[in-house]
C-alpha cells in the first residue's frame, strides 16, 4: 500500500485546518495509507517510509515556521538521495504573502529531487496586527476545499501509479 505523509506545523490553527482538509481529501483514496504528523513528531524514518508528501506551514516573518525548518533540518541529509522523484505538494497559511515560505520549501524539495504535483497553495488570512497574527484562525470553507482537492489529487496519483 502506498503511503502519503502530511507534515504540518500550526500555532493558531490555520495550518492544522489546512492539513486536516488535505488528509480528508486523501482518505477518499482507500488504497493509500495517509499519515498526518506534527513537524515536531516527524522524522527521517517517516519521510523514508512515505511515497509522497504534503508539507503544510504557516508563514512566520516571511518564512516557513521554525518548527517546519527544524523538521527539514533534522531529516534533510538522512533522506537525501533516497527519496528522489517522489511527489509533493505545499500548503501555506499566510498573513499577507506566503511566497517566501513557498520558495523555501521549493528549494528544499529541489535538493531532495522531489516533484511538485501542483502549484503551491497559499491561503491568506490578512492578519496584520500582533493581535490578529496571534489570534486563532478559521480558514474559509472554499480554501479548505482547495486543500482537500490537493490531498485527493496526490493520493489518487499515488494510487494510480502516476507519481
Amino acid at each position: 500500500m502506498k503511503k502519503l505523509l502530511i507534515v504540518f506545523h500550526s500555532t493558531t490553527g490555520g495550518s492544522r485546518q489546512m492539513a486536516e482538509a488535505a488528509m480528508h481529501g486523501a482518505l477518499a483514496e482507500r488504497e493509500i495509507d495517509v499519515r498526518m504528523l506534527h513537524a515536531a513528531d516527524a522524522g527521517a524514518d517517516d519521510v523514508l517510509r512515505a511515497d509522497g508528501y504534503v508539507f503544510v506551514t504557516p508563514e512566520n516573518l516571511a518564512a516557513i515556521s521554525g518548527m517546519m525548518k527544524d523538521f527539514f533540518d533534522r531529516t534533510y541529509y538522512t533522506v537525501l538521495e533516497h527519496i528522489a522523484g517522489r511527489p509533493y505538494a505545499t500548503l501555506v497559511c499566510a498573513g499577507s504573502d506566503g511566497r517566501n515560505a513557498v520558495r523555501q520549501i521549493e528549494r528544499i524539495c529541489t535538493g531532495w529531487r522531489l516533484k511538485a504535483v501542483c502549484e503551491a497553495l497559499i491561503v491568506c488570512t490578512h492578519a496584520q496586527t500582533p493581535a490578529a497574527i496571534l489570534a486563532p484562525k478559521t480558514i474559509r470553507a472554499e480554501d479548505l476545499r482547495r486543500c482537500e482537492e490537493i490531498g485527493a489529487a496526490i493520493a489518487a496519483g499515488l494510487a494510480l501509479g502516476v507519481f
